[in-house]
């Protein structure tokens, strides 16, 4: 734990409470807006526009944060949002309001992932980044464990009573952006000069970024085409027989087992190299999904969800660990918007196939699909040759050409 900054357990922290306000809410979410009046296809569509507004924001967001030379004051406003748009959804039923509540806290995301995330790898050397990005998802993630696990215990002792509940989750949520303040403010450095500024002018970083960081962009990106969201896995529980309390539990679970081990993977990708621990992570996707087309048995479920908990350990902040080391540390911020808003589009792409497969051939499809694409995918990453070039260096650091 010594590798571990003040800025980065500050960071980590703030993230925790934030996932827990968060995932307090997540389980419920549909049943609350279902009870105030809206459809399945009305759910979808604020949905699909909230995580929208999330991915374009990552990117806009991430290039304003190194252009500015400043990471802090994004962090707090995009924590700030987050925690504000918990009440307001308790406030007002209209759907107008629902539809402003969910993008409030979603560009709350798109504000802060580009600048946190730059922050964090200025607090890493190329030695140590997957430890550090490792140890923030570890405890992260904890909060997804946290907050359904008190949603799911306040619920059973005040049934419906989601209004509360909204109030109760304000309380992590203001912690995490007082906690923000701790952090120390940016030093004084010269905005970076650019020629184009508009929204969607992150995109020119495709053209100008290092040829490493395209290769991976190809690979990270195909895979989130063909990774669908979460609720696909927890529908298949759901239609096996479990009920809803079984359902959140291993959801919950899940969440446990990745936070477990983000960081001790996040140790030995710094040992054996990122792209060796995230072709991995990969295999172990397509083992989950290829399970989830034949299996129904609820004892391989639980062993599948153990196995699913340690990939996304093995590349969510693995991903982001490489991502950071082949960039330029003033472009950091703009290389991982650029990445997790495409990320975000494609995998809006990726929910809406699986769920047409789903609807037209059955779930079995549905999940092959994903673990026979994602086979391919993992021959692309092998076939990428190890990168031994480090762009996010401070003078400081001493170079480790241990990279993937």
């Amino acid at each position: 734990m010594k590798q571990i900054s003040r800025a980065v357990w500050i960071l980590s922290l703030v993230s925790l409470f934030t996932d827990m306000a968060s995932e307090m809410l997540y389980p419920i979410m549909p049943l609350y807006l279902k009870q105030i009046g809206f459809s399945i296809f009305l759910i979808g569509i604020l949905e699909g526009f909230a995580e929208a507004t999330a991915g374009l924001s990552k990117g806009y967001f991430g290039q304003r944060s190194d252009i500015s030379g400043k990471r802090t004051p994004f962090v707090q406003m995009g924590y700030a949002l987050s925690a504000i748009s918990k009440p307001m959804l308790a406030l007002f039923v209209f759907p107008v309001w629902i539809f402003f509540s969910r993008t409030i806290d979603r560009l709350g995301k798109g504000i802060l992932t580009g600048a946190r995330d730059a922050i964090l790898s200025a607090e890493a050397t190329p030695a140590n980044k997957a430890r550090i990005f490792g140890f923030h998802r570890s405890m992260d993630t904890l909060g997804a464990v946290f907050g359904p696990a008190l949603a799911l215990v306040y619920l059973y002792y005040f049934p419906n009573d989601y209004f509360h509940l909204f109030i109760i989750a304000f309380l992590p949520g203001m912690i995490a952006v007082g906690a923000t303040f701790l952090l120390k403010k940016d030093k004084n450095t010269p905005p970076k000069q650019v020629d184009k500024k508009g929204f969607f002018s992150f995109l020119n970083y495709w053209k100008t970024s290092d040829s490493h960081y395209r290769k991976l962009l190809v690979g990270l990106l195909a895979f989130a085409l063909v990774n669908s969201s979460d609720v696909f896995l927890l529908l298949q529980l759901k239609q096996s027989g479990m009920t809803d309390t079984a359902v959140i539990g291993i959801y919950i679970f899940y969440n446990f087992i990745y936070a477990l081990c983000a960081y001790p993977l996040g140790i030995l990708a710094d040992r054996m190299g990122l792209k060796n621990t995230f072709v991995f992570g990969l295999c172990l996707f397509a083992i989950v999904y290829f399970g989830f087309a034949l299996n129904d048995h609820f004892v391989v479920y639980i062993v599948l969800f153990v196995l699913y908990g340690i990939y996304g350990a093995a590349t969510e902040g693995i991903s982001k660990a490489w991502i950071t080391n082949i960039c330029k540390s003033n472009e950091t911020a703009t290389a991982v918007g650029t990445y997790t808003a495409l990320q975000s589009i494609s995998a809006m792409v990726a929910s809406s196939l699986t769920g047409f497969i789903w609807f037209q051939y059955g779930s079995t499809a549905a999940f092959l699909f994903s673990a026979i694409a994602t086979s391919i995918v993992i021959a692309y990453f092998i076939s990428i040759p190890p990168s031994q070039k480090v762009l996010n260096v401070s003078p400081a650091e001493t170079l480790n050409p241990q990279l993937s």
